[in-house]
């Protein structure tokens, strides 16, 4: 299992460069890995059947008892065969479904094939919180591929209302979840279900389960997410809205239903939901026009069908179950998959408008009505098979006394005389000749895009025949619930009471399409006084609204009202707590030598004097000098380290900061000041005493001994003699890693606030510039200064020449730096500045490699190398930056990311834990012995991160703002050579 669930992601991956490369035929290549995985499990039909259990496990959080194990039992390879086989089909039917001009098609074809995998990892996941982590990856999945045309509002909007609904019901679920392992001792679902946690824990945490259960499988009042997904493309409702992602709630009550399904919170969850929601789905399809709707209602009415059927608890019935899922998983995919190719054909899927496409479109007429057939129920195919199944574990189960089955029995007749209504209601309204309606130009689609509906509807008719075959998968899975051992699939019982109950609902399917215009008439005249679509865009305006006005009321105040209720909030909470502290040190010490008073005094001048400057880059120097003080601190305290990093996250700073002011007035406005100076002061004072009061609280708080001396022969162990480089990149990866994604996110959304259209590529090079000349482009306010603005233009100009022979022949110390006005070039900044480049360079990787046993690292290096393009772009300007580093910003920082993550699953190769680190030894000649671990491409990672952000902010804060300020200069500005005309 493990080795699939490697395969899918591997090559989803892979598929969106492989689509750069064939358009649409990535998708018979991504729908080989389904393929080949479906083939393994029809194999292992045999031995499962047979009552053999398959467990693969690898410990992934010991401490937790949380592993990487995974269960291939009679439901879970059942699940998975439905996962595989169909994923295969509908990748298939998505190569003559898009255009090769298709947008995001490699994207697509990526997540589609990603979801196949999450879902197979959910069905055999034998970990609850491993379960729990694929469950909620398929619900951020599903909002992606909803939203796969981003340019449609309705897209987005159903897309983030699906997230929404699961996410909270997932995240309920977790709680019980976590109720469940903690109670049952374990883990592992397997065991958790062969000995139930009962009592008042097992009533609370399974009913949290089932809530999340039940949002995931639509049932009311969670069930208006799942029309509203009809948004997507088709090939996404057909998988994930009908043989995949909605199908997790009902695996789910399957799973748990031979452990718990006699708790009293059971039965009316699962069953009174369940009958209710599957009445109020085929209700509502009945009202349809849009053939597409239409089915999304029908699998919210079978949905319910099938947790009220899977949840009921005994043999037969869990028999039943299974079949119906099975023959649902068939015809309603194959049903979505014909609406795709009616839409696609006719350019429509509202029945009204459509005639006549039964005579022109037979073979698809006839596959569809097949599909169609099976949903009602008909003989001779599977549905019939499975609702024959279902009346009759109804019928036995009321026999025995069982009140809930009546209520299951009564639903699944009235629901099911729906569903034969709707079925017909399909079929006619895509392929009947309504003679007041005129037939619609049809654009021909290949034949061979109705491979997959055809194969799916013919197999619905086929398993009704091959039932021994089929049925001793599913009587495995039964055999687990109690209950005779008597009732078996067939087409034929003879005469019984469920055959009768089958006829019922024929009749009266008939009826309610004989007497549609008075079905209409009822409909419309019921008010829909309960909706829950309405009470979810309600409550989500709610949210908003009182999100508004809490906005509205904190920062009102501006940026220093903001910062004064931050920080008062800070005082009040830390302040709080440190008063009610009850442990101090028992001896403080002033200082461990003469120099800390001194550079703690100028600390404190410092942060005084930045304060009372009214000039920005003063007060923001004098800030620097605080934090240039703390290096001189952490010097003196033996912590070179940490010195070597905040001097260099402190220049750094400093530079970004001073970019930002360009855009600011350079003077410190003091007109109506919106908190007062003595608020101020007394914030201000009373923030530094609380902070004062916590480091020394800190010093007395310590109750355990120090873990300091156990660092040592940890760090030896990771073959590091820098404790430091080795906590940061292997025994305290995990944090690193929450730590450069933090990173990754912040430069993110600076470039968000800068770049408007997007921020693809590299800064601007001159390749882009050469040869090219300036245009003058005046602004009609300002036309007076015209004058100015020539003589700005003409610097400009008089280096084109000498900036185009530069660009063909590099030879000169910065090659932009002729872009520059002469009034602000340096020409020693720019010889120094191209001296010291590739040492700095030099110096960055010598500090990336050494870190593991001396002062550096990969976040050091990387800060290096980041001041490194800092002074080139000082020097040179925007364009010398993109000279400097001709590379996207943003595949340096995925790029980083990613591997930085990747040696997560590296340890898994070599057989460890995750982030467990191994190392390559060798000796190499002149060299001597090198040693290199998964700690090292970890720190090569944060390297790559550090200087992609570095570059980004260059490019958002320096670069663009440059361009910005150049189109709106104070009088007229020369526009950027890159983007005028020769």
């Amino acid at each position: 299992m493990i080795f699939s669930l490697v395969a899918f992601a591997a090559v989803a991956v892979a598929t969106p460069f492989v689509a750069r490369a064939i358009g649409r035929g990535v998708f018979p290549i991504a729908a080989i890995v389904p393929t080949a995985v479906f083939a393994w499990l029809l194999t292992l039909v045999p031995a499962i059947a047979g009552g053999e259990v398959r467990f693969e496990r690898i410990e992934w959080i010991p401490s937790l008892d949380i592993a990487l194990s995974f269960r291939l039992d009679a439901l879970s390879l059942l699940l998975a065969l439905v996962v595989t086989g169909i994923g295969a089909l509908v990748l298939l039917y998505c190569t003559w479904y898009f255009r090769d001009d298709e947008p995001g098609l490699g994207r697509f074809a990526a997540l589609l094939l990603a979801f196949a995998g999450v879902m197979l990892g959910l069905v055999t996941s034998d970990d609850v919180y491993v379960l729990f982590t694929f469950w909620e990856a398929t619900s951020v999945l599903s909002y992606l591929l909803i939203a796969h045309d981003a340019g449609k509002r309705e897209a987005r909007g159903a897309a983030l209302q699906a997230l929404t609904v699961t996410t909270f019901g997932g995240l309920t679920m977790l709680v019980g979840i976590v109720l469940l392992a903690v109670a049952g001792g374990t883990t592992s679902i397997s065991e958790l279900v062969a000995d139930p946690v009962t009592g008042v824990a097992g009533e609370v945490a399974i009913a949290l389960v089932l809530v999340g259960a039940i949002s995931k499988s639509a049932l009311v009042p969670f069930h208006f997410w799942l029309p509203a997904a009809m948004a997507a493309p088709t090939p996404v409702s057909a998988y994930l809205h009908a043989a995949a992602m909605v199908k997790a709630g009902v695996y789910l009550v399957a799973l748990l239903a031979p452990g718990y399904a006699d708790l009293a919170v059971w039965h009316p969850i699962v069953i009174g939901l369940g009958a209710f929601t599957m009445l109020v789905g085929g209700w509502r399809a009945l009202r349809q026009t849009d053939l597409k709707l239409l089915l999304a209602y029908g699998t919210v009415s079978q949905l319910g069908f099938l947790i009220m059927v899977v949840g009921q608890g005994t043999r037969d019935a869990a028999l039943a179950g299974t079949t119906l899922l099975l023959a649902h998983a068939l015809f309603k995919a194959a049903l979505f998959l014909t609406v795709g190719i009616v839409d696609h054909a006719a350019g429509t899927r509202d029945w009204r408008r459509l005639s006549g496409l039964g005579r022109r479109m037979p073979w698809l007429a006839a596959f569809a009505t097949l599909a169609a057939a099976s949903m009602a129920g008909l003989p001779p195919l599977l549905g019939f098979v499975a609702k024959e199944a279902v009346f009759s574990a109804q019928l036995e189960a009321g026999a025995d006394g069982d009140t809930w089955a009546w209520v299951a029995l009564v639903a699944a007749i009235l629901g099911s005389m729906l569903t034969v209504a709707y079925s017909v209601r399909f079929i006619w309204g895509g392929f009947g000749t309504k003679l007041d309606v005129a037939p619609v130009e049809l654009h021909r689609e290949p034949a061979i895009m109705s491979f997959p509906t055809a194969l799916l509807a013919t197999t619905s008719l086929v398993s009704a025949f091959a039932l021994p075959l089929i049925e001793p998968l599913l009587a495995a899975y039964a055999a687990e619930l109690p209950g005779p051992d008597g009732y078996h699939l067939a087409l034929w019982h003879g005469l019984e009471p469920a055959l009768a109950i089958s006829a019922l609902v024929f009749g009266a399917g008939a009826l309610l399409v004989w007497g549609r215009a008075t079905v209409a008439r009822l409909q419309a005249a019921v008010p829909d006084t309960i909706e829950s679509a309405r009470g979810y865009v309600h409550a989500v305006s709610a949210v908003d609204r009182a999100a508004a006005r809490v906005t509205t009321l904190i920062q009102s105040g501006g940026l220093p009202g903001y910062l004064a209720i931050i920080v008062s909030v800070f005082i009040l909470g830390l302040g709080g707590a440190v008063i009610m502290n009850d442990v101090w040190p028992g001896e403080l010490r002033f200082a461990d030598s003469p120099a800390q008073p001194v550079v703690g005094i100028a600390m404190i001048v410092a942060a005084i004097a930045a304060v009372v400057m009214r000039q920005r880059i003063a007060a923001v120097l004098l800030v620097g000098v605080t934090g240039y003080g703390m290096v001189l601190t952490f010097g003196m305290a033996g912590a070179p380290d940490l010195a070597l990093t905040q001097a260099l996250v402190e220049t750094l700073t400093i530079v970004v900061v001073v970019l930002v002011l360009r855009r600011l007035p350079r003077r410190v406005t003091t007109r109506r000041p919106i908190v007062r100076a003595p608020a101020r002061i007394a914030i201000g004072v009373l923030a530094g005493a609380v902070m004062a009061v916590v480091g020394v609280a800190a010093l007395g708080a310590r109750t355990a001994p120090s873990i300091a001396e156990g660092l040592t022969p940890l760090a030896i162990e990771a073959h590091a003699k820098n404790i430091v480089n080795a906590l940061l990149v292997d025994l305290r990866a995990w944090d690193t890693l929450g730590e450069i994604s933090v990173l990754v996110a912040v430069a993110t959304g600076v470039a968000s606030l800068i770049f408007v259209s997007g921020r693809m590529g590299g800064a601007p090079r001159l390749e882009a510039t050469a040869g090219r000349r300036p245009r003058l482009r005046p602004v009609p306010e300002q036309a007076d200064s015209m004058r100015a603005a020539r003589r700005r233009l003409a610097d400009v100009e008089h280096e084109t020449d000498a900036l185009a022979e530069a660009a063909a022949t590099r030879q000169t110390w910065l090659l932009a730096g002729r872009t520059i006005s002469p009034r602000n070039r340096s020409i020693l900044v720019e010889v120094l500045v191209r001296l010291l480049f590739h040492p700095a360079i030099v110096v960055s990787v010598f500090l990336l490699f050494v870190g593991h046993n001396a002062p550096g690292g990969g976040f050091a290096g990387g800060l290096v190398a980041g001041l490194a393009l800092v002074a080139r772009y000082l020097a040179g300007g925007r364009y010398e930056l993109g000279e400097a580093a001709p590379v996207d910003a943003g595949a340096l920082l995925g790029t980083g990311l990613l591997l930085a993550a990747g040696t997560a699953a590296s340890s898994l190769l070599f057989g460890l834990t995750v982030f467990e680190s191994s190392w390559f030894e060798a000796d190499v000649p002149v060299l001597g012995t090198l040693s290199i671990g998964t700690s090292t491409l970890f720190d090569i990672g944060v390297y790559l991160v550090v200087v992609g952000l570095v570059l980004d902010i260059l490019r958002s804060l320096g670069a663009e703002i440059d361009r910005h300020m150049d189109e709106a200069g104070p009088d007229a500005v020369a526009e950027d050579p890159a983007e005028v005309r020769a």
